[in-house]
């Protein structure tokens, strides 16, 4: 196979062997990655609240900086894409599944079930439940992925460095990057991947299944999530296949024409003055009490560390986790743009249209909650949605819009990962081959089918949260390899273009 590298060889034979760990071995898989998991939540939650807002400042500092005016490639270059059609393949590929699974069901939760604050079923504790909802979804989020997408980008279009992640580590590395050290951080990389898109399957096939079963009574078991993935995985393929200008490109417009369709319907059926004014004011809320959240550990209540622990960091591992896949493919869709267009648009767009989306699936429930209509925090994760749905209007047309675009979502989703998979194990070849897709499309497959099989849902997280550990100790080293470039380029500007300031 052509461009076939080391790092694809040594990827594929780990993950081989946890997946047969994991079918010979499940319940070990299982307490393996349950114990990883507590003891990395425990002594690393300080981390990763660091770390992550790290990162948002440094987008932040990026933006209102003069080296914002460069671009991603010659300073004359255009973009390969439409800005509408590339903010729905960023949001698509960003978000995707996540959305629709915790669109109602998070806000509900921290609501009804148990409140950051300690505080359930209050009118304080509806304003808390979004605004810690916008604080996992929102800037943090997307400035995880802005920054890996940000570097590569720079990299790739500016400085003609092939699409792997060691590639970014030059100015900090030298010749080491392409070396033993470069390889094993490309290989952290591909299994930091597998695992965050193989979590989100995971997430998309439960979903479908949550679905089926409240509308018609499908039996929700691993038997159906197998044959949900299984047919899947054959879309999906079929998709990678037709390459990114085509697949992608009319998945991730499908996806953005569902959604918003969705987003509308449930807007114009549901308590529409309600969720405007809870978006309101929420958006007041949060935008006022970042500081706080962002280092918000509650070291000495056990409670709401409990808390922080399975909401807040399982938020940062899974967007660190999935931050190879998302920024290698916003990155290759990113040629042309400047560094300032860039973070405004990858930070600040999908952060508001996310929002908008919580207030109005997680407002609509919270609403049908609070008086005393539905009990829909008795429901599982997967079925909240279609709880919602039922206590509205159209309630049933609703429910199979979002089961096709959970599977839209997912194709997306898996398709895109299988293309980037490719590109990081092909020495970052921008059209890799259609048997390297194939293969990593069912090596993605097999281990979400393997993670749902030694333990659902807890073993997807669980696993996630181990392997965004070591990637994160790399997106630093991206971060200040890119900072090192950009400082030496911004001195060059300057010699040349003197009375030039910004």
């Amino acid at each position: 196979m052509k461009n076939i590298s080391s790092v694809f060889t040594y990827s594929a034979i780990i993950l081989a062997l946890l997946i047969i760990a994991g079918l010979a071995t499940p319940k070990t898989l299982e307490t393996v990655t349950a114990n990883m998991q507590s003891f990395i939540s425990d002594a690393f939650g300080w981390y990763y609240l660091i770390v992550v807002t790290f990162f948002l400042l440094i987008c932040i500092y990026l933006f209102i900086s003069p080296v914002g005016r460069i671009k991603l490639g010659k300073q004359d270059t255009k973009p390969d894409f439409s800005r509408p059609t590339w903010i729905a393949m960023l949001f698509s590929a960003g978000m995707g599944i996540g959305l629709v699974f915790y669109g109602s069901a998070e806000p509900l939760s921290h609501y009804a079930i148990h409140s950051p604050t300690g505080e359930t079923g209050t009118p304080q504790a509806v304003k808390d439940s979004l605004r810690f909802t916008y604080f996992h979804w929102g800037l943090h989020a997307w400035a995880i992925y802005g920054i890996v997408a940000l570097v590569l980008a720079y990299f790739m279009f500016r400085k003609n460095q092939p699409v792997v992640i060691s590639a970014t580590l030059k100015p900090i590395l030298g010749d080491k990057a392409d070396g033993k050290i470069g390889k094993t951080i490309d290989i952290l990389a591909v299994l930091s991947t597998v695992i965050g898109v193989a979590t989100t399957l995971g997430f998309g096939a439960t979903q479908i299944n949550g679905g089926l079963s409240y509308l018609f009574d499908i039996p929700s078991n691993f038997l159906v999530q197998v044959i949900i993935i299984v047919i899947v995985t054959v879309l999906f393929i079929g998709s990678a296949v037709t390459g990114l200008g085509k697949g992608i490109k009319i998945l991730s417009n499908t996806n953005m024409l569902l959604a918003f369709s969705l987003l509308a319907l449930m807007f114009i059926v549901g308590p529409s003055l309600f969720i405007l004014n809870l978006f309101t004011d929420t958006i007041g809320s949060y935008l006022q009490n970042i500081p706080n959240m962002s280092f918000r550990l509650a070291p000495l209540n056990e409670e709401n560390r409990a808390w922080i622990n399975s909401w807040t960091i399982f938020y940062w591992a899974w967007w660190i986790a999935w931050s190879p896949f998302v920024g290698i493919f916003i990155a290759r869709v990113s040629k042309g743009r400047s560094i300032r267009e860039f973070v405004f648009h990858v930070l600040v767009i999908p952060s508001l249209i996310g929002f908008f989306w919580f207030s109005t699936f997680g407002g609509s429930a919270i609403k049908v909650e609070s008086e005393g209509i539905a009990t829909i925090s008795s429901l599982s994760l997967e079925q909240s949605l279609f709880g919602v749905f039922a206590n509205y209007p159209l309630g049933s047309f609703m429910s199979i819009i979002a089961i096709i675009l959970v599977i839209t979502f997912f194709i997306t989703s898996a398709d895109s990962g299988t293309f980037v998979l490719s590109m990081m194990s092909t020495n970052g070849s921008p059209n890799p081959a259609n048997s390297i897709k194939i293969i990593w499309g069912i090596l993605l497959t097999a281990t979400a089918l393997i993670l749902l099989y030694s333990g659902g849902l807890l073993a997807l997280q669980n696993t996630m949260i181990v392997a965004a550990l070591p990637f994160s100790v790399i997106m630093l080293l991206m971060t200040i390899s890119f900072l090192k470039s950009l400082k030496a380029e911004a001195k060059e500007m300057i010699r040349l273009h003197p009375r030039e300031k910004r």
